[in-house]
């Protein structure tokens, strides 16, 4: 890992332990979002996977139940169109998501004498097949939109974790031996000052007595 280069200095020390606090503060809460948003996608995808088997079958028991009565050519095409698709606002973890509130139909033209009775039923059931499916893809946007801020949080994660705490704390650590380093030798010149002091005046002292 390389190191940016820093300042040896008793400031720069505090920067550096006031954000390593911070990232050691920060950490915990960034790894509970991205649990939570982990554990919220799998319950948004299971829901999803629910919904597009729900539609499933009921188109599976609509066509059986038109074969019954042999008449397949007499629904309508474009009997029924989507007018509307309503849909609220929810927040996961801090994400804004739409959230499926139900879907507005509107209904073609057909001759009610020449229709068998039986459409009107199967157009209701159609509606309903088409509001799972448009549930299914509201549902697919949310996990997308968490998914992207579940790539973001892992970024942060994995940045506090392998990058920012172990360079802080590297730097700490090395300002530290560094000024620890400059007290030693601090201490060594100043013994070694003193001592050189009290041999001059100890000198002088016995000039001073040879000259008496």
């Amino acid at each position: 890992m390389v190191l940016a280069k820093i300042k040896l200095t008793k400031n720069e020390l505090k920067v550096q332990k006031d954000a390593l606090k911070m990232y050691r503060r920060y950490l915990p809460t960034l790894t509970l979002k991205k649990q939570q948003l982990q554990s919220e996608i799998r319950t948004i995808e299971a829901k999803a996977k629910a919904v597009r088997k729900a539609k499933e079958e009921l188109e599976h028991g609509f066509r059986d139940w038109i074969a019954v009565f042999s008449e397949k050519d007499a629904f309508p095409d474009g009997i029924i169109t989507v007018s509307n698709i309503r849909k609220g606002k929810g927040n996961i973890a801090g994400v804004d998501i739409p959230v499926f509130e139900g879907a507005d139909f509107s209904r073609g033209d057909y001759d009610f004498y020449d229709t068998p009775l039986w459409v009107d039923i199967a157009a209701n059931h159609m509606e309903k097949a088409i509001s799972l499916d448009l549930e299914a893809e509201v549902l697919d946007e949310q996990v997308r939109l968490l998914e992207a801020e579940l790539m973001s949080t892992s970024q942060r994660v994995n940045l506090f974790e392998k990058v920012k705490i172990p360079e802080t704390e590297a730097n700490i650590k090395k300002i530290s031996i560094y000024m620890a380093d400059q007290q030693v030798s601090a201490v060594v010149r100043s013994k070694i000052s003193k001592r050189k002091i009290a041999l001059r005046n100890a000198a002088v002292s016995e000039t001073e007595v040879y000259s008496l």
